[in-house]
């Protein structure tokens, strides 16, 4: 058996890991924006927004502020919003080539 500290130890790791991953993403992805039209840069800082929400999430998890299902609780949350916000995008799409 693996003594607690050790496997809090790893999941802290595994937590920061996420969050720094995530963040590589949002700004790899924000060099980006400014080439966009103004609606893309409206929808890019909103698909941003909620990654940075989560890469937060997990520097809160990792300093014990916020337990395992409440970070998993918020990844679905993301993960709904983000969906959401692509069906939007789609929809929207599909209504202004219905009009031309």
């Amino acid at each position: 058996m693996i003594p607690k500290i050790g496997r809090r130890g790893r999941r802290v790791r595994r937590a920061l890991e996420s969050a720094r991953v995530i963040d590589q993403v949002v700004n790899n992805q924000l060099a980006l924006v400014p080439r966009l039209t103004e609606e893309g840069r409206r929808r890019a800082a909103e698909y941003l927004a909620e990654l940075v929400m989560l890469a937060q999430a997990y520097r809160h998890f990792a300093a014990g502020w916020i337990t395992r299902r409440e970070l998993e609780r918020r990844g679905l949350r993301t993960v709904r919003r983000l969906g959401a916000l692509r069906q939007r995008r789609g929809r929207s799409a599909a209504h202004f080539t219905e009009r031309e």
